[in-house]
């Protein structure tokens, strides 16, 4: 779940030292230190010593682990909600839903499914059938995860779970943003790893600002896992060359949401509230940009708009509210920025439309109509609390405008027609594609997740987000001990005309071709 782009907390901070505050009241929540190069080097060291007794353990140990951390995550998910609260200004519901929950689903199915997923698999080994092909899926050794601020909670277990299954050892970089929750997200681990055996720098959560995490990506990880922002993405490829280390970029998005003449309309606004308010739109599988079809846009617009104007914002920790604060000074600006730019445009804001009056971070839950093509709230991404919505005439113009963004992350299709809505998400270039929910995608975790273009590339979730986190070792074995001699050396003057023939044989597309062919390998071996 990605960042809008890199967002320093406080420019007036230490460099060694992070200034730690509530979005939803300003309040300080104190500072944490900075962890600096030496101390990232010296992090995964340690793991990579660790790693040795994980990556030896079994599957039976491994969720054993994991049974641990679930239990402490349920056991205490009323504290971690309110640490999330409190770290990142969102709604209790959504730290229960768009945090505990995933990373409960995360856990139960890699549970149950983890190990089938990474058990050797025996293959074809085509011609050689003399021979047996098998993969072998071994841990990497040492993963970096860098994370975004947006799922404090989230984004660390999201990506550390199958890394630490796959039986690797993880160091984890948080954002300056959040770096207040982190020490009580470590516990969770220790506490697992410690009750069943082996050691607490199997996972380590390291903290600070851009140095180290770029540290983290030079310091001889075994692959970087990053979610956040497109520019950021770029400098973790650069740095990544260092070593050649191979990554997983989880970027931005500017996910479309279309719904067409046939939805049903009450389901299409309920999926489109959850789609632009769940995290203050924080998310990079936000519903960016709305697209209603103009037979239903009018009922649409006027159902949204009630119920976008009833919405509630303020600090969560004490009293009821339905939309959360905004993480930093700098994406608050950003979101007004973009707001303005497009009312300036002739866009209308029918609700909400500016910064709300309480005294943290908030913008007003917002609906905005009448935006066209040249807005820069149409393309760049938003990453706040605003209904996006414009009006098309067919599937077709909504399919163009949905694709003719850089990014493709997610998408949502509202149709009570399964083939029409499954046309229009095959032609969607996107990572990802729900009907008639919203982000669900991210839910089944037998789904893959990622995206395309500016989204990124790699996958988490499912068999290609475990398997990601190994060396996918190919082996070729015997299955008869013939032990005959393939003689390529000396070289003989017949072989070459005889191979000739024998490729014929093996792929002439005809059958009369490989007859012929195989009559002309006969001559050429009795000759």
């Amino acid at each position: 779940m990605s960042t809008a782009q890199p967002l320093p907390r406080n420019a007036a901070a230490t460099p060694d030292v992070i200034d730690c505050v509530e979005p939803a009241t300003l309040a300080s929540l104190g500072s944490v230190p900075v962890d600096g190069p030496d101390a990232v080097r010296d992090a995964v060291a340690r793991a990579r010593v660790a790693q040795r007794a994980w990556g030896a353990s079994s599957f039976d140990e491994r969720r054993a682990v994991l049974r641990a951390i679930l239990a402490h995550v349920l056991d205490h998910a009323d504290e971690l909600c309110e640490l999330v609260v409190r770290d990142a200004g969102k709604t209790k519901d959504n730290a229960l839903l768009g945090e505990v929950w995933p990373v409960c689903e995360k856990l139960r199915w890699t549970i149950a499914n983890g190990e089938k997923h990474l058990l050797p698999e025996p293959m074809s080994s085509g011609l050689f059938v003399h021979k047996r092909a098998t993969v072998l899926y071994q841990p990497l050794g040492v993963i970096g995860v860098i994370c975004p601020w947006n799922y404090p909670l989230q984004n660390v277990l999201g990506p550390t779970i199958p890394a630490l299954f796959a039986g690797n050892a993880v160091v984890v970089k948080v954002s300056e943003q959040v770096a207040w929750s982190s020490e009580r997200i470590q516990r969770i681990f220790d506490e697992a790893l410690e009750a069943h055996g082996f050691s607490r720098d199997t996972v380590q959560i390291v903290n600070g600002y851009g140095a180290t995490g770029a540290a983290l990506v030079r310091s001889g990880v075994d692959k970087i896992v990053f979610t956040g922002s497109v520019p950021n993405g770029r400098r973790i490829l650069e740095g990544s060359v260092e070593n050649i280390t191979p990554v997983i970029l989880e970027l931005g998005g500017k996910d479309a949401f279309i719904v067409c003449e046939d939805a049903h309309v009450e389901q299409a606004v309920h999926a489109a509230l959850a789609g632009v308010f769940i995290s203050a739109g924080q998310s990079c599988m936000a519903a960016e940009r709305v697209l209603v079809h103009e037979r239903v846009y009018d009922d649409f617009v006027a159902r949204v708009t009630t119920e976008v104007s009833r919405l509630r914002t303020g600090s969560a920790l004490d009293r009821e509210v339905d939309v959360g604060a905004i993480v930093s000074d700098e994406q608050l600006a950003l979101i007004e920025e973009l707001v303005d730019d497009a009312i300036a445009k002739g866009a209308r804001a029918l609700s909400g439309g500016k910064r709300g009056d309480a005294a943290g971070r908030f913008f007003e839950p917002t609906v905005l109509v009448d935006v066209k093509p040249g807005m820069a709230i149409l393309t760049e991404e938003l990453f706040g609390p605003v209904l996006v919505i414009r009006r098309v005439a067919s599937d077709e113009e909504a399919i163009a405008i949905a694709n003719e963004t850089r990014f493709g992350l997610g998408s949502t299709v509202m149709s009570k027609s399964r083939p029409r809505a499954r046309k229009i998400a095959e032609a969607l270039r996107v990572g990802s594609c729900t009907v008639n929910d919203f982000g669900f995608t991210y839910m089944a975790q037998d789904l893959p997740f990622g995206g395309v273009d500016a989204s990124g590339f790699g996958r988490l979730n499912g068999r290609e987000g475990l398997r990601a986190c190994t060396n996918p070792k190919a082996i070729l074995e015997d299955r008869f001990p013939l032990h005959l001699p393939a003689k390529i050396y000396p070289s003989d003057a017949a072989t070459y005309p005889l191979v000739r023939e024998a490729l014929r044989v093996l792929y002439q597309p005809t059958l009369r071709g490989r007859a012929k062919a195989a009559l002309g390998l006969l001559r050429r071996a009795r000759s």
